[in-house]
């Protein structure tokens, strides 16, 4: 089986029929897929990810099609809909008739032959309706969750904070394909032997201001392992927001670190890196397995100075006031990265959130006792959402009032992402980058 759109199919029906995550479905379907040319790879890959990304959009205009047809007709033959919609509506490459013949042979080698004339009509239905074929309400939450396929709980919030252009600018920019940021190492090479090497194997990459470690891939790249320099330990895969984050940790040659949620890795690593592996960095994650993915990733970076300890930091009273530098990458409700993870629209939900809140604040709580006296420590997440940003630290320093935000310095490339409470707020649609918030606090 190597039909793309079989493959996207297979996929699909296991992540709504199973509950499986987008990642796992499309990667456990391609392998067992073994003869499957680049080009359709990503092809399924496009097509997987768009349907689960724009699943309130295509249903919405499904809805409105086919009408009392649609709620009769069974999941699967949903998803057939949703993949030649998806292809009609968000694919220029694919010519509209191809994409409407394929989607009637979909229906076909899956069973329903006999509502192939169904499809073929709601497809060409939406053809000569156009725009028309989607009508939205007239609210902002909901004509901007229905356009743009986000629950109406994350459109709420982000309305309160931003106001109702930005959280458009919002919802537009997150179903955007997002890019790949690489992070190289300066340990073993130079960000100009890795650029050479790259655009040499036909990748164009770019530089990204403000970030001297940082390369960001143009266009399809095929497998990242197979790029130039992957086990040469040359760079890490890693967004560009993400390694802002090390950046305003500072650390420096020989102080003791503790990153308390490590796990995968790739902030330990750049602090590693940063360090000139010179020091001891404790890598701490309650998964002793996802730890082992950070001992994998400082051994192909050929870094010595990251030691693990598993368990839930909350307990760790061991590190004492021993550390310089603390980070506190904290668990968060990911709605910074909605583009690259589209489950997380459909998986989170605002009563999860106060339960977050909570692990945030007793994290936090304790990873202040492992900062010396005149250490530091920087608390981070990848969400957009006040009460897992500000709110908890507010909330710290109003329980510790010998604690204070210590911004970056006024001549630091940090300063345009630091608003005047002197916390760091990267907004997608401003930056070009995964939505992160990150402040940096020290004992005074």
């Amino acid at each position: 089986m190597s039909n793309p759109r079989q493959l996207a199919f297979v996929a699909l029906r296991e992540i709504y029929r199973r509950d499986s995550y987008t990642d796992i479905a499309l990667d456990r379907t391609l392998r067992n897929c073994r003869e499957i040319s680049g080009r359709d790879r990503g092809l399924a890959t496009q097509l997987v990810y768009g349907v689960v990304r724009q699943q309130r959009t295509l249903d919405a205009i499904i809805n409105q099609l086919a009408k009392k047809q649609a709620h009769q007709q069974p999941p699967d033959l949903r998803l057939i809909f949703h993949l030649g919609l998806y292809q009609l509506r968000y694919l220029n490459q694919i010519p509209e008739a191809a994409a409407v013949d394929t989607t009637v042979e979909l229906a076909k080698a899956n069973g329903y032959s006999r509502l192939a004339g169904v499809v073929n009509g709601v497809l060409r239905q939406y053809l000569r309706l156009g725009s028309t074929a989607l009508t939205l309400p007239e609210s902002p939450v909901e004509r901007l969750g229905t356009q743009y396929s986000f629950p109406d709980w994350i459109v709420e919030l982000w309305l309160q904070e931003w106001g109702e252009t930005k959280t458009e600018e919002l919802c537009a920019w997150f179903n955007q394909t997002p890019a790949i940021d690489l992070r190289v190492n300066p340990l073993h090479t130079s960000i100009e032997e890795v650029e050479s090497a790259l655009v040499e194997a036909g990748v164009a990459v770019s530089h990204i201001k403000n970030l001297p470690q940082a390369l960001r891939l143009q266009g399809s790249v095929g497998a990242i392992q197979k790029l130039p320099g992957f086990e040469l330990g040359w760079w890490s895969v890693q967004d560009s927001s993400a390694q802002l984050v090390s950046y305003l940790l500072d650390p420096q040659p020989g102080e003791v670190i503790i990153d308390a949620c490590a796990a995968p890795g790739g902030k330990t690593t750049h602090i590693a890196e940063l360090m000139a592996d010179n020091g001891t960095i404790w890598a701490c994650d309650r998964a002793a397995k996802r730890l082992k993915k950070v001992s994998e990733n400082a051994q192909r970076l050929q870094l010595n100075s990251i030691k693990t300890c598993s368990g839930d930091s909350r307990d760790f009273t061991q590190f004492s006031h021993i550390a310089d530098r603390v980070l506190v990458d904290a668990p968060c409700s990911g709605l910074g990265t909605l583009h690259r993870h589209p489950d997380i629209r459909w998986r989170k939900t605002p009563d999860k959130i106060p339960e977050l809140s909570q692990l945030q604040r007793e994290i936090l709580q304790q990873a202040a006792t492992w900062v010396k006296p005149a250490g530091s420590l920087v608390y981070a997440t990848c969400t957009l959402n006040f009460q897992e940003n500000e709110a908890i630290i507010n909330n710290f320093l109003q329980q510790h009032p010998h604690w204070q935000i210590q911004p970056p310095s006024i001549d630091s490339p940090l300063q345009i992402f630091t608003d005047n409470q002197g916390w760091l707020k990267v907004l997608p649609s401003d930056h070009n980058m995964d939505g992160f918030f990150m402040v940096k606090l020290k004992q005074v």
